[in-house]
C-alpha cells in the first residue's frame, strides 16, 4: 500500500506591539480571492520551517526575521478539499521581531495588506486560518480542520 502524502505549509503570526496580527487579501491566485490570510507558503525541498517563514516573509512582506525570533504556536492537520487533493500539515510560527518595512511585494497575488485586532477580525478571512488564530488566541498548540 502507497503511503499517504501530505503537503506541509508555513504561516506567520506577525504581532505588533498592540497585539494586532497583519492579514493579507488574496488576489487573483485562483483559490480564496477576496479573503484575508497570513503570510504563507509551502515548504521547499531541504528547507526546514522556519527557514521556509523566513523565505515568505520576504517574498511576500519585504522584511527580514531571525530564525531565532520565531516559534512554532500551533500546527493544524488539515483534510483535502476533495478527494485529487493531499491533507495538509500547516505549521503556525509568531514573531514580534522584524527588520525593513512590510509592503505588499506580489501585487499579482495581494491586493491589501493590513493589520487587524486579534479579537476583531474581518469578515471575509479564509475559514481555516480563522481557526488557527482563535486557537492560537486561546494558547492552543494543536487542531484540526475539515474532518467533521
Amino acid at each position: 500500500m502507497e503511503k499517504h502524502k501530505i503537503i506541509s505549509a508555513v504561516h506567520l503570526f506577525l504581532i505588533d506591539n498592540t497585539d494586532r496580527v497583519l492579514l493579507s487579501r488574496r488576489f487573483k491566485t485562483g483559490y480564496e480571492d477576496g479573503n484575508y490570510s497570513l503570510i504563507a507558503g509551502h515548504l521547499e525541498r531541504n528547507e526546514t520551517i522556519k527557514q521556509a517563514m523566513v523565505r515568505e516573509a520576504k517574498e511576500e512582506a519585504g522584511i527580514d526575521i531571525e530564525l531565532s525570533d520565531l516559534k512554532v504556536v500551533h500546527v493544524m492537520h488539515r483534510k483535502a478539499e476533495n478527494e485529487t487533493e493531499l491533507s495538509r500539515i500547516d505549521f503556525f510560527l509568531k514573531t514580534t521581531k522584524w527588520n525593513g518595512n512590510i509592503e505588499i511585494k506580489e501585487k499579482e497575488k495581494c491586493d491589501d495588506m493590513r493589520w487587524f485586532d486579534l479579537d476583531e477580525l474581518p469578515k471575509n478571512i479564509i475559514p481555516y486560518i480563522k481557526k488557527s488564530i482563535l486557537e492560537f488566541s486561546s494558547n492552543l498548540y494543536f487542531s484540526e480542520y475539515g474532518w467533521e
